[in-house]
């Protein structure tokens, strides 16, 4: 064949391929995938986020519901049969629960999600230029309970310290991957004392201090996500000359401290009533992240008087991702996707108070 003809030909197929509308091409998504028993899978939920579909599980029946538009699709966990808008779809693999997530084959990608789903949904970009780790160098994540003392259970046996440790390790994954140095108070299922887990805190000369709980109330219909900071009554003379008298304030530059307890005490004070202006900033932008992030009922921002708090020396906040008492978030809570999502938005919480620190700070 004449070059000249082989030109012709390619530019033809070229213009076919374009023109038919590339039905076989693949979507460009990040996805992990999951070799399983020799088969390909793709997490079902981050696959919906990224389509906009719409998704519901119940734990029990293990069942998933996806709708968008005009199209319905059930399917369940262990089984190979899925209903497309009412019709029987037999997959040459059954979907599955892999690492807490629900993980659906590649023919079922291809065959359902592909064809019914096409659209991409807009994620919006992530700031150019801005690192956290400018701002926040070293936190400290504290896993609430462990060990002997499981926390809140739920009704189906959800024990809070599990929930925390997941939750914990998922936004120690994420801080680290942006340069930012991380250290847990627990890392596995063990029982740290509260005195420890301040003594942590502060022998780690950390920017920021987070504390993960999961919430319980008598009343079951409670639900919510809320934070604490350590409460503004606690901000008084007694408590600053403690301080003064316990601890080393580390001013170079200001030796003359040492020689005055009842200044090193007013010095206290006003970086006790600094640390708690920056912690009541953070638990704002973790409330308003997760609000924009998550379908979830954010109650807000609030003081306590937890020792884990109140004994920390830079800004602290305890976040409390939902209520095990309450049978819905007690579900949720249990879904190892969900898990992850509550893990981003504490840390995009943490990027925009990181980032309300560069403005003030003019860089």
């Amino acid at each position: 064949m004449k070059p000249k003809n082989q030109i012709i030909l390619a530019f033809i197929f070229c213009a076919v391929i374009t023109f038919s509308g590339c039905a076989t091409a693949p979507l460009k998504e990040a996805l992990p995938v999951y070799n399983i028993k020799g088969a390909t899978y793709y997490p079902l939920i981050p696959l919906c986020e990224l389509r906009g579909v719409n998704w519901q599980y119940d734990t029990f029946t293990r069942i998933v519901s996806l709708s968008k538009g005009a199209h319905r699709v059930s399917l369940k966990a262990g089984d190979d049969l899925v209903l497309v808008n009412q019709r029987a779809l037999i997959l040459n693999h059954p979907v599955d629960i892999y690492e807490g997530t629900i993980v659906v084959p590649a023919k079922f990608k291809e065959q359902v999600i592909d064809v019914l789903f096409k659209t991409l949904k807009s994620t919006p970009a992530k700031p150019v230029g801005f690192n956290i780790s400018a701002k926040i160098r070293k936190v400290i994540i504290d896993a609430g309970h462990g060990g002997n003392d499981p926390g809140a259970i739920g009704r189906t046996g959800l024990r809070e310290k599990d929930v925390n440790l997941d939750i914990a390790k998922r936004l120690a994954i994420l801080l680290r991957s942006e340069g930012v140095n991380v250290v847990m108070t627990r890392s596995t299922d063990r029982f740290i004392p509260l005195d420890m887990r301040v003594q942590i805190t502060n022998n780690a000369k950390v920017d920021l201090f987070i504390s993960i709980h999961s919430n319980a109330n008598h009343a079951r219909s409670m639900n919510g996500f809320e934070v604490y900071y350590v409460a503004t009554s606690l901000n008084d003379a007694k408590r600053a000359l403690l301080a003064a008298r316990s601890a080393n304030l580390n001013l170079e530059s200001a030796s003359f401290a040492s020689n005055s307890l009842e200044l090193r005490a007013i010095l206290w004070d006003m970086l006790y009533a600094y640390d708690r202006a920056e912690s009541i900033q953070l638990a704002r932008n973790i409330c308003k992240s997760v609000g924009s992030n998550m379908d979830v009922r954010v109650i807000g921002v609030k003081d306590a008087r937890y020792e884990v708090l109140r004994g920390a020396r830079v800004p602290a906040v305890l976040v409390e991702t939902g209520f095990l008492s309450n049978y819905k978030e007690e579900r949720m809570l249990k879904n190892g996707y969900y898990r992850q999502k509550v893990a981003e938005s504490i840390m995009e919480g943490l990027r925009d108070y990181a980032q309300g620190l560069a403005s003030t700070e003019g860089v």
